[in-house]
C-alpha cells in the first residue's frame, strides 16, 4: 500500500467507545460553546489538552461498523469523497476541504469549522461520499465521524485547486510545494521509536479548522491556512496549531504545547517534530533486477548545529535496524531530503521520484542539547516507510510537566536548503576493476563521493584539497583520495575501508579540506 496509508491500516484498533460516546459529545459541545464567542485559539486546545491530560488516557471512539471493518485495502480506496460537497466550496474561498471516510483500522477523529464568531462540529453524510463498487448499508451507520482531511488550494494554477496538505492517521500529516508529488510524511510526535516495548504512536483525536478568509487580491499571496489539533496519547496530551503558506516552497509553522500524564512511566525517548520517510534502493544500494536506478522518497539526512557545522548522512535500506544519534549543542535545522532531483536518475513515470518533496526542519528558539536521532529498518519494497529522523531533548519532561515547542517545516523542491560551501551529490559504494583477490575485497568496502557547491568552485586551479576521513573501533581507513573528475570538474573523493569485525556496522565520517579550511 502507499507509504501514506501505511499508518492508518498497520496501527493497533483501540477498544470502542463501550458507551462512552456521549458523554464525550457533551464535553466537546460544551467546550465550542464556552469558546464561540471569542476567536479559536491555541489557548483554547491547550485548556483542553491541559483538562485531558489530568486522567488516565480514556479510549474514546465508536467502533468501526462491521462491515466497513471487513473491507479490504482496494475496496476501501474505492470510497471517495464527493468534491462538489467540500467545505467552503461554495463560499468560493481560496482553499477546499474533502474528508477521508473512515477505514477498516482507522481512529475516528471529529472536526469544527470555527470563525471569529461561532464553532461548529462538520457532521458526517454518508451522502457526501461515493461508495464506488461496495455493497455497503451507510444509512444505519449514524454521525461516524471523520479519519481524517485534505486540503486544496490554487497551488500550481489559478484555474485549479491542487491538493496542498493532508492529515490523516495517528498524528501523521503531509504537505507540498507547487509541482511536488507526495512522499515523505511528518508527525505530532514520536514517543519510544527505538523502544524498550513497543512504539507508543499518540493521534489528533480532535481538528478545528479556521474558516479563511476570501480571496485577496489577483496576484497578492494567498492567506495562511490556520488549523488546530487535539493529540492524545498514553504519557501526554498536546495542543498544536497548524500556519500552512502555501507556495514553491510550502511552510507549515507548528507551535504545540505538550502536558505529562501524571501516574505513568516517562517516555524512554520522546521524538521532537518526526520525519517519516522511504529508502528502498539507491546509488549506493543497487538493486540488480529493478530496472530503476534508483527507488526513495528521500535520500539523505542533512542536519547543521547550533555551532554551523553541516552534516549530511545517506540513507540505505539495512539488513536489520538500525539507529544513529548525533549528539549536539543545539540543532539549527534537521531534514530528510530528497536531494536527486533528475528523472534519470528514477525512470519511474509513474512514482516521479525526482518530484518528492525534502522536509526541513528549522527550530524556532533554542531547543537546547539533545540529539538528532536516525532510525533505519529494512524494507521489502517501497510501499513501506523505514526512515524516521526527529531530535530529543537531552532533558524530556516528567510526569505532570509540560513542553512548549515551535518549528517550522519546509516542504521543498529543487530550491532546497544546502550548506553554504559544499555538498554531497551522490554517494557510491563498490569496487571497480582491482587486482586483489576476491577474499581481500570481501574484507573491504570502497565508497565514490561526488561533491560540489561554491567553496569548491571558487578554489583556484591545481589547488590542494584532500579527503579528511575517520571512523569508529571497527574499521581502518586503507585508502583516502580527492581529486577533479576531468569528465565533469567536480570533486571526487575515493575511501577504501577494511571492517574488522564483518558483523557490525562501521561508522565513517568524510570530508574535504582545503589548506586548513573545510570545503565540503
Amino acid at each position: 500500500m502507499p507509504a501514506f496509508f501505511a499508518p492508518l491500516f498497520n496501527r493497533p484498533v483501540r477498544p470502542g467507545w463501550a458507551g462512552k460516546a456521549a458523554r464525550a459529545t457533551l464535553v466537546m459541545a460544551i467546550a465550542l460553546l464556552a469558546f464561540g464567542a471569542q476567536a479559536w485559539t491555541l489557548e483554547d486546545v491547550a485548556t483542553l489538552a491541559k483538562t485531558r491530560a489530568q486522567a488516565p488516557l480514556q479510549t474514546i471512539g465508536q467502533p468501526v461498523p462491521a462491515e466497513l471493518a471487513a473491507l479490504d485495502y482496494d475496496a476501501y480506496r474505492d470510497i471517495r469523497f464527493n468534491t462538489d460537497k467540500a467545505l467552503w466550496r461554495a463560499d468560493a474561498l481560496p482553499y477546499e476541504t474533502n474528508f477521508f471516510h473512515v477505514g477498516p483500522h482507522g481512529d475516528i477523529v471529529r472536526i469544527s469549522e470555527v470563525s471569529a464568531d461561532s464553532a461548529r462540529v462538520v457532521p458526517y453524510s454518508a451522502a457526501d461520499f461515493s461508495f464506488g463498487k461496495n455493497r455497503l448499508q451507510p444509512q444505519t451507520w449514524g454521525d461516524l465521524g471523520f479519519a481524517g482531511f485534505r486540503v486544496h488550494t490554487a497551488l500550481n494554477s489559478p484555474n485549479y485547486k491542487d491538493e496542498l496538505i493532508a492529515f490523516l492517521g495517528a498524528s501523521y500529516f503531509r504537505a507540498l510545494g507547487a509541482g511536488q508529488r507526495y512522499g515523505l510524511s511528518a508527525r505530532g510526535l514520536a514517543v519510544n521509536p527505538t523502544g524498550p516495548g513497543a512504539e507508543e504512536f499518540p493521534r489528533f483525536t480532535d481538528f478545528w479548522l479556521e474558516k479563511p478568509a476570501a480571496n485577496a487580491a489577483p496576484g497578492a499571496p494567498l492567506a495562511p491556512l490556520v488549523v488546530y489539533a487535539l493529540l492524545d496519547s498514553q504519557r501526554m496530551t498536546g495542543a498544536y496549531r497548524f500556519e500552512v503558506k502555501p507556495g514553491e516552497q510550502t511552510t507549515v509553522d507548528v507551535r504545540a504545547r505538550i502536558f505529562m500524564r501524571t501516574g505513568v512511566a516517562p517516555a524512554a525517548t520522546l521524538g521532537i517534530a518526526p520525519l517519516t520517510s522511504m529508502f528502498f534502493f539507491g546509488e549506493n544500494q543497487p538493486r540488480a533486477a529493478d530496472f530503476r536506478p534508483e527507488v526513495h522518497d528521500s535520500d539523505g539526512l542533512m542536519m547543521v548545529t547550533g555551532d554551523g557545522e553541516w552534516l549530511w548522512r545517506p540513507l540505505q535500506n539495512p539488513a536489520s535496524t538500525l539507529v544513529t544519534s548525533f549528539a549536539m549543542k543545539s540543532p539549527r535545522g534537521f531534514g530528510l531530503m530528497q536531494r536527486d532531483r533528475d528523472f534519470r536518475s528514477y525512470e519511474d513515470t509513474e512514482a516521479r521520484y525526482e518530484l518528492r518533496p525534502s522536509a526541513w526542519v528549522t527550530p524556532v528558539g533554542d531547543w537546547g542539547p539533545g540529539r538528532v536521532e536516525l532510525l533505519q529498518f529494512n524494507t521489502p519494497d517501497e510501499t513501506h516507510d523505514n526512515a524516521v529522523a526527529y531530535w530529543v531533548p537531552e532533558k524530556s519532561p516528567q510526569p505532570g510537566e509540560s513542553l512548549e515547542l515551535a518549528y517550522q517545516i519546509a516542504w521543498q523542491g529543487k530550491n532546497q536548503q544546502m550548506p553554504p560551501n559544499g555538498w554531497v551529490t551522490q554517494s557510491r559504494r563498490g569496487t571497480g576493476y582491482s587486482r586483489l583477490d576476491a577474499q581481500t575485497l570481501s574484507q573491504q568496502v570502497q565508497f565514490v563521493i561526488d561533491f560540489a557547491g561554491p567553496a569548491l568552485d571558487a578554489l583556484p586551479e591545481g589547488a590542494p584539497v584532500k579527503a579528511v576521513v575517520s571512523t569508529d573501533a571497527n574499521g581502518r581507513v586503507l585508502e583516502s583520495l580527492a581529486y577533479k573528475n576531468p569528465a565533469t570538474g567536480a570533486w571526487r573523493a575515493t575511501l577504501r575501508v577494511q571492517r574488522i569485525d564483518p558483523a557490525k556496522p562501521v561508522e565513517l565520517r568524510a570530508f574535504l579540506q582545503h589548506n586548513s579550511n573545510s570545503v565540503s
